[in-house]
């Protein structure tokens, strides 16, 4: 099955409402532990109120329990890649090669999103992985020490040294930065560094903040100047160095007031057609907010039944009509979201994709 292919099924059940195969990605939680403390995070962050307990830490799926859901996954049908990530940073898992091995042996498009200094790059290109997101979130030693507080080791080398070796080997992993106070006058700088590193394009996000992590978001003045100077600079740049990035997504995060980060209600949710997460507990996510949970995989219920199950229609239901959760204005699927919803358009038209969001 072709990507247009497979993406033909997910426009399909958009239109109808009702899932026509199952999902095109699934989202594999591998670990909680991480190895940094980035300031933007809900489970890591030194800025938490409420910091995880050391048990939940420990936990991790299993390289078995990872291989029995995509089997359940390819029964189902339509499943064409998978994203490997975690609460925390997946090359902590000690059989990650084993995970990553037997996903590409599938035939899935691997993704893994990582913060890379675990990893060992000639092994990552060796396993064939498709696509690394690397979180990095800064331009310059000072905006990385600061984003990553006691990461002042040689970590911002080590990692430059890993981007090195991938632009010499011919692979173009894709640069990450979550933007918040100690990063965001760095926005063409971080183009800059793509452009270096012959990256496969930057993605920008606005932070999303809670549970104490909101004392490093964005005033309000840093964002009309961002909207002002600092994103027009960085897409001048991007044009100038030919670096695709999504900036005029980030530029729409920007405008939204207050502590949202997702126009959402303008965009609409497709993720129930096309997405699943699954937590390191086996918990099932509708997407990626830990809050909007469908059900747990279970001895004799694996994921088809939830997939095709109730709870799952309830919620597509709901946010087709656009009967929006608390989480979805603060949405970390907007990028594959708002292309969801073009290419929904380009082919059933506008009144359709008001339809399909509650606007119609």
């Amino acid at each position: 099955m072709t990507g247009v292919a497979r993406r033909d099924l997910t426009l399909a059940g958009i239109a109808t409402g009702w899932p026509v195969a199952g999902p095109e990605t699934v989202h594999v939680d591998l670990v909680n532990a991480c190895n940094a403390a980035c300031i933007t995070c809900w489970d890591h962050s030194p800025l938490l109120d409420a910091p995880r307990l050391p048990e939940w830490k420990r936990r991790r799926a299993s390289a078995a329990g990872v291989a029995r859901l995509l089997d359940d996954l390819e029964a189902l049908g339509g499943l064409t890649s998978v994203i490997f990530s975690g609460m925390g940073e997946p090359f902590v898992h000690p059989e990650i090669d084993a995970v990553l091995a037997d996903a590409k042996g599938r035939g899935l498009h691997v993704t893994v999103i990582t913060n890379l200094l675990l990893a060992d790059p000639a092994r990552v290109v060796a396993l064939g992985v498709d696509q690394l997101l690397i979180g990095i979130h800064g331009a310059s030693r000072a905006s990385y020490e600061a984003f990553h507080p006691g990461w002042t080791n040689g970590e911002w080398d080590r990692l430059l040294g890993a981007l090195r070796l991938f632009r010499d080997a011919g692979r173009r992993f894709k640069h990450v930065h979550v933007i918040c106070e100690t990063n965001a006058h760095e926005l063409a700088g971080m183009v800059e560094l793509a452009s270096e590193m012959r990256a496969g394009g930057v993605t920008f996000k606005r932070a999303s903040l809670s549970g104490g992590t909101e004392r490093c978001g964005l005033s309000g003045e840093s964002r009309a100047r961002l909207l002002a100077e600092g994103v027009p600079r960085a897409r001048e740049t991007a044009e100038r160095l030919g670096v695709t990035t999504n900036l005029d997504v980030l530029a729409r995060q920007l405008a939204v007031p207050g502590d949202e980060t997702a126009p959402i209600a303008e965009i609409g949710c497709f993720m129930g057609y096309a997405y699943a997460r699954v937590t390191v507990d086996g918990e099932v996510l509708f997407c990626c907010d830990p809050a909007i949970r469908v059900g747990r995989l279970e001895e004799g219920r694996g994921f088809a039944a939830l997939w095709r199950g109730d709870a799952w229609q309830a919620l597509r239901d709901r946010l087709r009509g656009g009967a929006y959760l608390p989480g979805c204005a603060r949405c970390g699927k907007l990028n594959q979201n708002v292309a969801l919803g073009s290419a929904f358009e380009r082919v059933y038209g506008r009144e359709a994709l008001l339809s399909a969001t509650g606007r119609g």
